[in-house]
């Protein structure tokens, strides 16, 4: 499945509020922590055509644990 996020989108509606930036602050901390950890197993580079049907073979073969990430920029 191809899915879609739409991060900030708060900020846009309300800008002047905090909690967006509050949200964050508690995730990185959690993150640095070690509490939470990204779901991310493979990472493929570069983002072109062949790389995106390599990340669709990887999902499409049932097989697949974790997130595959497709980068544009170098890692």
């Amino acid at each position: 499945a191809w899915h879609w996020e739409l991060m900030f989108t708060a900020p846009l509606q309300v800008p002047e509020s905090s909690h967006q930036h509050e949200i964050l602050e508690r995730v990185g901390a959690l993150v640095d922590g070690g509490a939470l950890r990204a779901t991310t197993t493979t990472v493929l580079h570069p983002l072109d055509a062949a790389t995106l049907r390599e990340g669709h073979r990887l999902v499409e073969s049932g097989h697949m644990v974790g997130k595959v990430v497709v980068r544009a920029d170098p890692i």
